[in-house]
């Protein structure tokens, strides 16, 4: 008897032990957690086993040995030297470079025009802020890719032929196939300028905080704006003239048919780049606007009550506290317009997408193209995610 109400005992500690266990968060939570790891592996084990036997039943080889062949195909436009004796890999990797031409001077260009038009629909002239506002409703409302065959189609295309080409400043040419500018052609000893220009870039960034330090000390100001200037303009310019100018150009001649010389920067890039430029600065002008308008009323007043002028109160008092909401969302404009730089292939301009589906299409390696695709995209996105917060930070309050 003594023996079964031991064993009954211990049987229900066992039991309340198994049914603490199921109840506990902490248990339930490594369980749930657990499985979930072990279905995922089971889901991509599944897929690659998939892909395997499909690319072996179509006689595909799998593998990136493919990036080593010879490519067979031109590209339109290239920032390395490139032909079609070249291999995949470099063909991928003029892509590349086009892409993140795209996405570095879109980001540049749509920031310039957005911080313009955001403040523009806060003013107090009405035909300016009503402008602003036209513009800011009709491009948000309008998907991107037509905004590209508009530029492509409604205004590069109907340019004067290359013969009647638009004679521009600097001589330069515009016509229906691009942009014809002066070809730099740097001599021996350019290197120095470049030199100078990075000294002159790590100066600027002392010197300002050199001031900023010094004004947080002793209350007076100093304005590193022309001392910037001379250092940004002047160590170069002296490095330039004591190199002997080692630079000359090459410009484009307009020929009886064709214009020679010089280089060209294709109908196809200037309207993505225009598109995605003017595209992406609508919305981040909404996200100027309520930056702003984020920063409280007394803000202004406390300024105002100082003498400040209306423009130094902008640029002084709302703007800096502005930034800390304007840069979160801003981050994910930018992202926005690096992916949207894949719409490239609907006009013909060799972005990463456009050389990939060519590359794809000639070998079949379908699987490895996508791959370098998804790895070269979430690359792009983590970088300027990290940027974007770093600077977030660098912005932040501190607090005292």
């Amino acid at each position: 008897m003594t023996h079964q109400v031991a064993d009954s005992s211990s049987l229900t500690r066992s039991g309340w032990s198994f049914q603490s266990a199921l109840y506990d968060p902490t248990i339930r939570g490594i369980f749930f957690q657990a499985l979930t790891i072990v279905l995922l592996v089971a889901l991509i084990w599944s897929i690659a086993h998939n892909t395997a036997v499909n690319l072996a039943r179509a006689n595909i080889a799998s593998g990136f040995g493919f990036l080593n062949g010879r490519a067979g195909f031109e590209v339109g436009q290239s920032l390395i030297q490139y032909s079609s004796d070249s291999t995949y890999g470099r063909a991928l990797l003029v892509g590349l470079l086009n892409t993140l031409l795209i996405a570095v001077t879109g980001i540049i260009t749509s920031t310039i025009i957005g911080f313009v038009i955001g403040i523009g629909r806060l003013s107090r002239n009405w035909l300016i802020a009503k402008l602003c506002t036209v513009y800011v409703e009709v491009f948000r409302n309008i998907p991107p890719l037509l905004v590209i065959f508009f530029w492509y189609s409604g205004v590069l295309a109907i340019l004067p032929n290359a013969r009647d080409s638009l004679h521009l400043p600097l001589g330069s040419y515009l016509n229906n196939r691009g942009l014809a500018f002066p070809k730099p052609i740097f001599g021996d000893g350019f290197w120095l300028v470049g030199v100078a220009f990075a000294v002159a870039i790590i100066a600027t960034v002392i010197t300002a905080r050199w001031a900023h330090r010094r004004q947080a000390a002793t209350g007076q100001p100093f304005h590193t704006i022309w001392v910037s200037i001379g250092l940004i303009v002047g160590l170069p310019l002296i490095a330039f003239l004591l190199a002997g100018a080692p630079l000359s150009f090459d410009f484009p001649v307009a020929g009886k048919f064709n214009l020679t010389g010089g280089s060209v920067v294709g109908p196809e890039f200037m309207s993505l780049f225009l598109a995605l430029s003017f595209y992406t600065a609508a919305f981040i002008a909404e996200i100027v606007r309520s930056g702003i308008r984020g920063v409280p009323k007394g803000q202004t007043e406390a300024a105002a009550a100082l003498g400040l002028h209306p423009s130094a109160i902008t640029r002084l008092v709302v703007i800096p506290q502005a930034f800390r909401i304007i840069i979160p969302p801003l981050s994910s404009q930018y992202l926005n317009l690096t992916k949207n730089s894949s719409l490239a292939i609907a006009i013909g301009f060799a972005d990463l997408v456009a050389v990939g589906s060519t590359t794809l299409n000639q070998t079949g390696q379908s699987v490895e193209v996508i791959l370098i695709w998804m790895v070269i995209y979430l690359a792009i996105s983590i970088v300027t995610s990290l940027l974007m917060n770093w600077f977030n930070a660098k912005m932040a309050l501190v607090e005292r």
